[in-house]
């Protein structure tokens, strides 16, 4: 069963380990899984940075006259910013918890 993560892209995140049969057979994700989408989320972030950051010098420069596109460009990068570090909490607390159970 995948999730669709809405605020990073339309990005499924797949299972986390492809067993072998899975592996094998080809029903085991688009070839990549979590790290993959993961990797695309980050490419897409860095994007948002930037464009809000192009967006922002071009309105201090004189060059953009739509104030309320640079807001949300700011805005979006900050959310997708938060969405992040909420990601990488939960992932590192996650990764905890399995490193405390006991086998």
């Amino acid at each position: 069963m995948s999730i669709a993560i809405g605020a990073i892209g339309t990005k499924l995140i797949g299972p986390l380990v492809e067993n072998a049969t899975g592996a094998k057979n080809g029903s085991g994700g688009s070839g990549g899984g979590f790290g993959a989408a993961l990797g695309d989320a980050l490419k897409t972030l860095d994007q948002t940075q930037a464009n809000a950051d192009q967006q922002t010098q071009a309105l201090a420069t004189g060059k953009a006259t739509d104030m309320s596109s640079v807001v949300m460009a700011v805005e979006k990068a900050s959310l997708e910013v938060q969405l992040a570090t909420q990601v990488r909490s939960k992932t590192t607390d996650a990764f905890n918890e399995i490193m405390r159970m006991q086998v």
